[in-house]
């Protein structure tokens, strides 16, 4: 399939925007309660409708879900609970019938306890697959090798009778880590990518890849001091300098694009946690041989939106292409929704999803979607005992967890589940939640999902939008001013941050026609109000 700019010099991906799908809880088609892949397909229309580019489904491979398929017990199959491969396929193939570029996660640091590669890795010292995982012998006093922590709290290393050797795993002890450092799992990862490749996908969004490989000294992580920082979990203690972040990542992931130039122009996209990205999002980047795209917590863990910060992220990513290209999330299912961590207390939640959904696709790079970022959708309050993320469990209550973004999608008011199932979900649908549904909004011209869908489309038509230089005219904040130029068209972005009304410099608007406004008409404004929004084009 062949989609815009899909050409040897500007690939289809460059510019385009990925809505992420957590399936889970997008649409619920056996009553269940569990959101599936048959359910995705049903919904293609109407996320065609949007005007994205490409959909990103976070995993439905096989996996006991105890961190909700990003455990993997089988990278080449789907769990019962989401459907067939035939599901997939026939998933796959009415997304490219509709102009939908597909795009998978992919989980490479880690697998679930249940996959058969660690069933025989922790079944002797000398098989074949004894070295794919990170074994270590305890320390003489039987503590752990190094003072490594895990992400969801304590040690990185589980005591295994079998091997009498602790195993190492920087996230759930059921979900040890990969030993990517072997030629030998590199080789078995590579043949996953080329399975999923062959099913004719677009894309990979590479889950926590810059986990794959650690110190092989097994160094102890340097302290970091708890002072001006919010501390939930030992993890925020240490500098993170030898449990990941390895410089041969890079180079595995040359093998991956490798392979993925035979098949056309792939996308593929890492996430790339931590305090300091930018070094790595960079080396993952940079030059035409590794991977197409990056993108970091940058937005998605910020408790504020200002124009500074905006400026900041922005100005790291303004060179050319080769410097490598970013991707952008303000919203996703490891996060807090964004209008409930940015939107000042009582201020209009519709109003302000407008303009953070309007920003978003004014950024030079990548935009990612989340589901119901198009609706206002606001985080859903999730009871302690409805909690299903095992993270939040265990560090109740300094942790929202990651379960008031993943509840069921609202597709409607017809029934006490949103029209997500027949069925209790698995997750509660979220307060308010129906009122926003989508065929609440499909009615209401003046909702934040038409507002959506217009943004979108003055992106696909704007070459300035998609691939454009970025600039930053001069405004007094709260007002941010955003400039994107290409190929002899300008288009001048204007967002009022606040909740206050923001006084727009005459000299500003000079020259430029309003395309999409909100709060404001579309003729040059004197002013803008609390979170309006106003871009127009020269």
């Amino acid at each position: 399939m062949t989609g815009k700019n899909d050409t040897p010099a500007q690939p289809w991906w460059r510019g385009a925007v990925v809505y992420q799908i957590y399936p889970r809880s997008y649409l619920d088609t056996n009553g269940d309660g569990v959101g599936d892949l048959p359910g995705i397909t049903r919904k293609l229309d109407y996320i065609a409708g949007l005007g994205v580019d490409a959909i990103w489904i976070s995993p439905f491979f096989r996996s006991p879900m105890r961190d909700f398929g990003y455990d993997v017990s089988d990278y080449c199959d789907v769990d019962p609970i989401f459907g067939t491969l035939a599901d997939f396929d026939l998933l796959l193939a009415e997304a490219h019938r509709l102009g939908l570029k597909v795009i998978v996660d992919q989980v490479y640091a880690h697998t679930s306890d249940d996959h058969d590669w660690f069933a025989q890795s922790r079944a002797s010292r000398d098989n074949p697959y004894a070295d794919w995982y990170v074994w270590r012998n305890a320390k003489p006093d039987g503590t752990p090798p190094n003072n490594w922590q895990s992400v969801f709290g304590g040690a990185a290393w589980t005591w295994d009778a079998r091997r009498q050797q602790y195993y190492m795993h920087n996230f759930l002890s059921s979900q040890p880590q990969l030993n990517v450092h072997n030629p030998a799992v590199q080789d078995a990862l590579v043949a996953v990518a080329k399975f999923w490749l062959d099913k004719g996908v677009d894309g990979f969004r590479l889950d926590a890849i810059n986990f794959a490989m650690f110190d092989p000294d097994f160094r102890d992580n340097p302290p970091w001091p708890a002072e001006g920082r919010t501390i939930t979990r030992p993890f925020d203690l240490q500098h993170h300098v030898h449990n990941q972040s390895h410089p041969d990542i890079p180079v595995f992931m040359e093998r991956i694009r490798s392979l993925a130039d035979t098949y056309g122009a792939i996308f593929t996209v890492a996430e790339v946690p931590g305090p300091d990205p930018l070094p790595e999002m960079r080396a993952f980047t940079v030059g035409d041989k590794r991977l197409s795209s990056a993108y970091s917590f940058d937005f998605l863990y910020a408790q504020s939106l200002s124009p500074r910060r905006v400026k900041a992220s922005q100005s790291n990513w303004a060179g050319p292409f080769s410097e490598g290209w970013a991707s952008w999330a303000f919203s996703n299912h490891d996060a807090p929704r964004c209008i409930s961590r940015w939107c000042p207390p009582g201020g209009d939640l519709s109003a302000f999803a407008k303009l953070t959904n309007a920003l978003l696709l004014c950024l030079r790079g990548n935009p990612i979607l989340y589901q119901g970022e198009e609706l206002g959708l606001p985080q859903a309050e999730v009871a302690f005992e409805d909690l299903q993320d095992p993270e939040a469990i265990a560090n109740w209550p300094r942790t929202l967890g990651r379960d008031g973004a993943r509840t069921p999608m609202p597709w409607s008011k017809d029934n006490t589940f949103a029209g997500f199932s027949e069925h209790k979900p698995w997750l509660p649908v979220g307060a308010g939640h129906a009122e926003r549904a989508a065929a609440v909004q499909e009615a209401d011209a003046g909702s934040v999902l038409n507002f959506t869908r217009a943004a979108l489309a003055l992106r696909r038509g704007s070459a300035a939008l998609q691939l454009g230089e970025i600039s930053f005219p001069e405004a007094p904040a709260p007002l941010l001013a955003i400039r994107r130029e290409r190929a002899g068209q300008t288009v001048l972005c204007l967002f009022n941050l606040g909740s206050d009304a923001a006084t727009v410099p005459a000299d500003l608007l000079s020259g430029f026609t309003g395309n999409l406004a909100s709060g404001t008409g579309l003729s040059a404004p004197a002013g803008l109000p609390g979170f309006g929004v106003w871009i127009g084009t020269s």
